[in-house]
């Protein structure tokens, strides 16, 4: 009798909080290796100077990019954060002003970066890009469970061993990799014109990731045509071109990785199904090195455990660029993502605590 008591009132629980949020939908995106530093404070000279790391010149990319004030610069290169997104939602993860974010594993590249976002757990097993499929249950997963939203959970990935990272073997959710195709016999023109560009494009860094420009229009034309409620987009060109020591298309990246976010809000906003009860929750895997290290990640460049979030949506307060002292991980993404759904995230592991800045008092 005392079980099914404190099962009942365990229940009763759940459905006041997902009473009290009004959040329906997430829309969770990773933007692989893009650093703090470019997102609050614009472009660095320093790096757009060098020769080395540039295949444009540079008159043009200062022309794009560069400011004498860091508000200048960073609305410069991203300007749907600084314009609608620092103004309706959060940005966390400003070091020059104690708002501190950082991954927990130990490793501080992409495969431990991501799953310990999406698990809400930094397993210290996961130490490879190479590993196999992740036995830590993550969110995704565990929101398919829920009811109303079986079926509609599907992840896009830019980077193919993302499939891993969410154990696609085991969940059998939606998950479109790298140069695959969305299937089904009553495509729309747009998601069929969506997979036939993924033909044209070059393997530039190879078929294990795709554009993110392709990922995008895969996403984005999926997301009109079956109305998902949990939706993961995986960016990979910012540390794609950071490996290749292409500062200036790495600029380029986050610029038009900033408009694809704002059109897709745009667009989501305006649709009836998710207009005001839906949240967008961005973040990268891991952040990068500074100076010369800025091509790389990992406990070989410093700094690279350092990263920030965005946060988007009815229930997140209008904080903005968040300027009190605050020190948040990555494993706490999860329960935040499950608990603006009004769930309590469980899985077969620990999971970091839920965010309490990011929900309206």
């Amino acid at each position: 009798m005392k079980l099914k008591l404190t099962l009942l009132f365990a229940c009763m629980a759940l459905g006041a909080l997902a009473q009290t949020t009004k959040t329906r939908n997430i829309v969770f995106i990773s933007v692989d290796g893009y650093r703090w530093q470019e997102l609050f404070n614009g472009a660095d000279s320093s790096l757009m100077k060098l020769k080395k790391y540039r295949q444009q010149d540079s008159s043009a990319v200062f022309k794009k990019y560069w400011a004498n004030s860091v508000a200048e610069r960073r609305n410069l290169l991203m300007p749907f954060f600084w314009g609608t997104l620092a103004k309706q939602g959060q940005l966390y993860g400003n070091r020059t002003l104690g708002n501190k974010v950082n991954v927990r594993n130990p490793y501080w590249f992409s495969y431990p970066g991501r799953s310990e976002t999406i698990t809400g757990y930094a397993d210290p097993k996961v130490n490879s890009n190479s590993y196999p499929n992740n036995p830590n249950e993550n969110v995704l997963e565990f929101v398919n469970q829920q009811k109303g939203y079986q079926g509609k959970v599907v992840t896009f990935a830019g980077w193919a061993p993302v499939a891993q990272i969410v154990n696609h073997d085991r969940n059998k959710m939606p998950l479109i990799n790298p140069y695959e195709k969305v299937s089904g016999a009553k495509l729309t023109e747009a998601q069929q014109l969506a997979n036939e560009l993924q033909d044209y494009l070059p393997t530039y860094f190879g078929k294990e990731v795709r554009w993110d420009a392709n990922t995008y229009a895969i996403a984005k034309t999926y997301i009109a045509a079956n109305h998902p409620k949990m939706v993961y987009i995986d960016f990979a060109d910012p540390d794609d071109f950071g490996h290749a020591g292409q500062y200036d298309f790495y600029l380029d990246c986050a610029n038009y990785i900033d408009a694809m976010i704002g059109n897709l809000w745009k667009a989501m906003q305006a649709d009836p199904f998710y207009k005001d009860n839906t949240t967008f929750v961005i973040c990268p895997d891991h952040g990068r090195g500074t100076n010369g290290k800025w091509v790389s990640h990992g406990t070989s460049a410093p700094g690279s455990n350092e990263t920030w979030l965005a946060v988007i949506g009815p229930d997140t307060p209008a904080g903005g660029e968040m300027k009190g002292e605050e020190q948040i991980y990555q494993d706490q993404i999860a329960q935040t993502m499950a608990k603006l759904l009004g769930f309590t995230f469980t899985a077969n592991h620990t999971i970091g605590a839920f965010i309490p800045t990011a929900f309206k008092q």
